[in-house]
């Protein structure tokens, strides 16, 4: 028996266009180029004699399995995810998509960008939809202070601009 993993909380089905074309891209990777890869030498690996010893043979069936597991996802994900690819009506709050320049306690600013979970990325300073920090600054002005939860304590920053254009 495996053991039992409860089952992921549910995520926000929003996404920007950059990232749908991200996982499509993703897509069309893993089913067109990679799996037919792994499968060849999966079965270059099983014609070599022996299959309960051979390391090659037991490495690409796991690998078999990871591409099959991730092209599972992408396509039930896909289905489900709604693309946003419009600017809100009202630029002036932070909704889906927006940039978030703030500035914290100590004066040094940050920059978010609030995407889907699908396409968070730290070093660009994407950060999910769910997050905690995204939903404190969800429909909040510039000029207005936002309190952060954390283990330790709360953490506030001010929203100095919102921008929904590249930097």
């Amino acid at each position: 028996m495996g053991r039992y993993r409860p089952p992921r909380p549910y995520s926000s089905p929003y996404i920007t266009l950059a990232g749908k074309v991200m996982l499509e891209d993703e897509l069309r990777f893993l089913g067109y180029t990679k799996r037919p890869e792994v499968t060849k030498a999966l079965a270059a690996a099983a014609a070599e004699g022996d299959r309960s010893e051979n390391a090659e043979y037991i490495y690409r069936k796991k690998q078999l399995r990871e591409i099959d597991s991730r092209l599972q996802y992408l396509v039930k994900r896909l289905e489900k995810l709604t693309c946003v690819d419009q600017k809100p009506d009202d630029e002036s709050k932070v909704f889906f998509a927006a940039w978030v320049i703030l500035e914290d306690e100590d004066g040094a600013e940050l920059t978010y960008r609030l995407v889907g979970p699908d396409e968070t990325d730290a070093k660009k300073g994407w950060i999910s939809i769910d997050s905690p920090v995204a939903k404190a600054l969800l429909k909040k002005q510039v000029g207005d202070e936002v309190a952060v939860k954390t283990p330790s304590s709360d953490v506030y920053y001010e929203i100095m601009a919102i921008h929904y254009d590249e930097p």
